[in-house]
């Protein structure tokens, strides 16, 4: 029996890309019985609801033709995340407030109380996401054994922490100077990334591959699941290749509200710093093999996590090898611990023979 333990970066995107649609065939069946019924029993109010049925088939194709707005409706982080744990268990509670001693600021109450704005600041959602993710494992306590431990970008440190690789207090403040060093990055050169539906990854990387060569910066950044991968690069570089993707056959090419192009050469300028602050930081061999972003393999060697973690910053995430060989490895069974379930979704994607659930 294999377990992971995973977690979501950013707001990233829906596991189901075709949920615009199908809402929008099932609100023109919803309208027409409506309709059916009013003209039916109550004809006199036939022109209020059709004057209805016109709004709500025009809101139904905007969604539709904007797709975009219904995945950044997404995100992996609620206010209210982990007040449920700080509220009900002492050991929750006391780490929270740890966490606040750190970072020098109460982020609980920005993560209970806060407004979307205050939770979405760069210095605030990485620490809040590796929070909620790390303390619902361990309040598990004598139940939480995993064989195997996995983290999607910035999962990947919740998962050396699950898998005793790095003490809560050093996941911690190596997540925060990782958010600040992106941020910086970030500044020095606007950026932003797409998701990209339904189109071989080949051909993604092929259409990458042409535009950097004419001088725009553009890479695959996410290898989510099959048919889902996320490009990150400049502004200019992004938007071509949504339109070069359409063109070769995707269903979808969405640029995506991020702060930055992650998980590419544009985060060169955090890489140096992020390094020196991993390289500071004691890293034990885990209680089991971690598998990794960069390579999708699994490591137990201290050296080795390290080089890792470091070239994490501007590699690809391999998510969708990183499960198989998992699965590989016999793992059947994976917890997704913290906010959000998007991780469920993509790991049944990639294989839908396994279980996949979440603790919150």
């Amino acid at each position: 029996m294999g377990g992971g333990v995973t977690e979501a970066i950013q707001s990233l995107f829906s596991t189901n890309p075709l949920l615009p649609y199908s809402w929008y065939v099932t609100e023109i069946v919803l309208l027409y019985l409506l309709f059916y019924i009013t003209m039916r029993f109550v004809p006199k109010y036939k022109i209020i609801t059709l004057s209805l049925i016109i709004i709500c088939m025009m809101l139904g194709m905007l969604l539709t033709k904007f797709p975009h707005w219904w995945i950044n409706a997404t995100p992996c982080f609620i206010i209210g995340m982990g007040k449920d744990l700080y509220e009900n268990s002492a050991l929750a509670k006391e780490l929270f407030e740890k966490a606040n001693d750190i970072l020098g600021y109460r982020i609980t109450d920005i993560m209970f109380e806060g407004t979307d704005e205050d939770l979405r600041q760069t210095k605030v959602t990485q620490p809040a996401v590796f929070l909620h993710s790390v303390i619902s494992a361990l309040c598990m306590g004598d139940d939480f054994k995993p064989e195997m431990t996995a983290g999607h970008s910035l999962g990947e440190f919740s998962a050396l922490v699950a898998a005793g690789a790095l003490s809560f207090e050093d996941g911690l403040k190596l997540v925060y100077a990782r958010a600040m060093a992106m941020q910086k990055a970030c500044e020095a050169q606007p950026s932003t990334m797409a998701a990209i539906i339904a189109l071989p990854d080949e051909k993604v990387e092929e259409i990458c591959e042409a535009i950097s060569k004419e001088g725009e910066v553009v890479v695959a950044a996410n290898y989510n699941c099959p048919g889902q991968i996320v490009i990150s690069g400049s502004i200019e570089g992004i938007n071509k290749a949504c339109e070069q993707m359409k063109a070769a056959g995707a269903k979808r090419a969405l640029p995506l509200k991020v702060g930055g192009a992650f998980h590419s050469p544009l985060m060169n300028p955090a890489k140096v710093e992020l390094e020196a602050a991993i390289n500071a930081t004691e890293i034990h061999t885990p209680k089991c093999p971690v598998y990794q972003n960069v390579d999708a393999l699994p490591h137990t060697d201290p050296a080795e996590i390290k080089a890792n973690l470091v070239a994490q910053l501007t590699a690809s995430v391999r998510w969708t090898q990183t499960v198989k060989n998992m699965v590989a490895d016999g793992a059947d069974d994976f917890t997704e611990c913290g906010p959000g379930a998007v991780l469920q979704g993509l790991i049944k994607k990639i294989d839908g023979s396994v279980n996949a659930h979440g603790i919150a």
